[in-house]
């Protein structure tokens, strides 16, 4: 038999190819095996998804309790703006005044007219009781009067306008026009705010309610004084997001801070207590 078959057949049935050598076993394969699929990861439970929410940041911002954006309602050139941007006034303060040269003439032509109506009208109904004018007269003399008396409160509630009083204390946002510019009916003419109270809204997990109610006090941490300050809830959202499970929660800030003004942000410590 030939070297080379012996050597062949050797290595198929594990015998040793030369003589003296050991005998090597024969390579074992694998056999196939079914795929065992990996196990499914278990589902996170629901009350750990909602621990896990809960203990995401809550950002809110400070707004004022109240602002509004005053329009003038005639037109006129602004005579004086005697409260400059961010000062204070307080409530009824006069905040715009107008050059109502020209509707104060308007209202002193008004007055004059009516005060010769009212005369006319007097003697004509003098001269009535004594026979020598007609009631027609007399009526288109009391009409005149009527029409006068109407111009006059006509042009004294324009006159009223020609000055801008505050309806609320605060402070001055933003003036949108300058003294001895000409404005338009309806033009913005300053932003005001009533920072007495400064508020701030967050969203809250809709299980909050079961815990959380109004006047519940709380700490807020704002970004631009690196401080926290003490809040308390004023106003719970009317309705549950049904999609995010959330719920609008108005508070505001509890006492007064000179350093906060409106429009500053940072983060609600709010968390629920030890068995919620």
């Amino acid at each position: 038999m030939m070297p080379g078959y012996l050597l062949i057949l050797g290595a198929l049935v594990g015998l040793p190819a030369i003589a003296g050598e050991p005998a090597r076993p024969a390579a074992v394969l694998p056999t196939p095996s079914a795929a065992v699929a990996p196990a499914p990861a278990a589902a996170q439970p629901a009350a750990a998804a909602t621990k896990q929410a809960e203990r995401q940041e809550i950002r809110a911002q400070l707004s004022p309790r109240r602002y509004t954006t005053l329009a003038a309602e005639i037109g006129a050139k602004v005579n004086r703006l005697p409260i400059p941007e961010g000062g204070s006034f307080k409530q009824g303060q006069q905040l715009v005044a107008f050059d109502c040269s020209v509707q104060q003439a308007q209202l002193n032509k008004a007055r004059a007219a009516l005060f010769g109506a009212d005369k006319t009208y007097s003697a004509n109904k003098r001269l009535v009781e004594l026979g020598s004018v007609g009631k027609v007269e007399m009526d288109v003399s009391a009409a005149e009067v009527g029409k006068n008396r109407a111009e006059v409160e006509s042009m004294a509630a324009i006159l009223a306008k020609c000055n801008v009083g505050a309806p609320f204390a605060g402070r001055v946002a933003e003036q949108k026009v300058r003294e001895q510019q000409y404005v338009q009916p309806g033009q913005a003419l300053l932003e005001i705010i009533d920072d007495s109270v400064l508020e701030l809204e967050f969203i809250a997990p809709s299980r909050w309610l079961a815990w959380l109610k109004m006047g519940h006090g709380f700490q807020v941490k704002i970004d631009e004084t690196n401080k926290s300050y003490p809040a308390k809830v004023l106003r719970i959202g009317a309705k549950v997001d049904p999609v995010s499970q959330s719920v609008k929660i108005a508070a505001a800030i509890d006492g007064k801070f000179p350093e906060l003004i409106a429009g500053m942000s940072g983060k609600v410590l709010l968390a629920p207590p030890p068995g919620q």
